[in-house]
């Protein structure tokens, strides 16, 4: 699915002549998405490797302090006031589903869910997981951005290619 959007979105902004390194930046912020996303606009848009890579980590960083501080409130709000309030039941039944997995292995297990970029997984779910588990932020933070930077490391290797990187 990531892959679909990922061309859609290329598509988009290569149709609207939008520079590759602000087009993998914007779609590295969309959840879902992030640096994956990111990583492979940036690629099939001709953007430089280097760059593309500490773009995309910066656009999936930039919203994870704001999910980590706020996401609690803002879906009590939304449960009140009965907004989504099946699925955001739903997500937290998810996060109290894997509470175990990620609180056995304390903040190695809710790194290892970050880094592994599979459908679901990432600083977005990480944060959200972090949150709803009330893992304190000034804990939480450092292991999102290594995990997104895991993530990204292994995108950017994927997307271009260990031989691009060597020869």
């Amino acid at each position: 699915m990531t892959q679909q959007i990922a061309e859609w979105f290329t598509a988009l902004f290569s149709e609207h002549h939008v520079n590759a390194e602000l087009a993998a930046f914007i779609t590295s912020l969309f959840p879902i998405l992030e640096c994956r996303g990111g990583m492979i606009v940036a690629a099939a848009l001709g953007a430089n490797l280097v760059k593309s890579f500490f773009i995309c980590y910066l656009g999936n960083m930039i919203p994870i302090p704001f999910i980590l501080l706020f996401i609690r409130r803002i879906l009590e709000f939304m449960k009140k006031h009965n907004i989504l309030k099946g699925f955001i039941e739903k997500m937290e039944g998810r996060a109290d589903k894997n509470r175990d997995k990620i609180m056995r292995y304390k903040q190695w297990g809710l790194l290892i869910f970050i880094a592994i970029p599979l459908p679901g997984t990432g600083g977005w779910t990480g944060s959200l997981f972090a949150a709803l588990l009330d893992i304190d932020f000034k804990k939480a933070l450092p292991i999102v951005a290594l995990g997104v930077f895991i993530a990204d490391i292994i995108m950017f290797l994927l997307t271009y290619g260990v031989t691009s990187i060597i020869g």
